[in-house]
């Protein structure tokens, strides 16, 4: 078939297509003798288990791990991990109507209404102080939890949970007010080397591992975009303090 009957078939684009055989996803088939592209079932199966396994959220790294995994295996096999896909995708859409259905029950409903019941309870006791700061941290929170998928939910809310604990609570909103202190102040003033050896000192492991790992995921930016100078640095040392006891 040609590429525009492929990409008609799987849903996608003929620039996609194309796409993929440019990041070495989708190999290249053989081309006939006037020089046009001929694809067989097998790279539309190909190519539909890239589409779906980008809508599960794999990055395309994992895609071509998981692509790497089907060479050699027989069509059978591979239609075969192409339903287990599909299935996955189900049960996602599935878990998010069960959501948005429980959402359309309430009464009120708020922007924040939407994140999951365990991460709104977190967020309740980690924000009860009134902060300003503790607001960005709650959007913050509140926007990992809308995009990310299940088994990342589950992962943000363990690393959030040791900061809910009676001692760990008191303390984090101490350093929410302290924050707040500096809303104004100048980036040198003393208090903020002060309280980013606090921060760090509150930082559970896992989520100063977490922190590490995904420093250039983008959620520095966002905290140096909201956050002003004074506050923006405090997390800046922190992170680099963090970095410097992993090495």
């Amino acid at each position: 078939m040609r590429i525009g009957e492929l990409a008609a078939l799987v849903g996608i684009s003929t620039r996609a297509v194309r796409h993929y055989h440019h990041l070495g996803l989708l190999p290249e088939p053989v081309r006939l003798a006037n020089g046009y592209r001929d694809y067989s079932l097998r790279d539309a199966v190909t190519l539909a288990r890239i589409r779906r396994l980008a809508e599960l959220g794999l990055s395309l790294d994992e895609i071509h791990d998981v692509l790497a995994d089907d060479q050699g295996k027989e069509l059978r096999e591979v239609l075969a991990g192409l339903d287990a896909d599909l299935a996955r995708q189900q049960d996602m859409i599935a878990a998010r109507r069960a959501r948005l259905a429980a959402l359309l029950t309430e009464p009120d409903l708020t922007p924040e209404s939407a994140v999951s019941p365990e991460l709104a309870a977190v967020l309740r006791d980690l924000t009860a102080s009134g902060s300003s700061f503790a607001a960005l941290d709650r959007k913050l929170l509140a926007l990992m939890d809308t995009v990310a998928t299940p088994a990342d939910r589950d992962q943000v809310l363990d690393l959030v949970r040791p900061l809910i604990e009676p001692d760990a609570l008191a303390r984090s909103h101490e350093l929410y007010a302290r924050l707040d202190d500096l809303a104004d102040a100048d980036p040198a003033d003393p208090r903020v080397a002060a309280l980013a050896a606090d921060l760090v000192a509150l930082i559970p492991a896992d989520m100063a591992t977490a922190m590490i790992a995904h420093s250039d995921a983008g959620w520095q930016g966002w905290m140096f975009d909201e956050a002003t100078p004074a506050q923006a640095e405090v997390f800046r040392l922190a992170v680099i303090t963090l970095t410097e006891r992993t090495q």
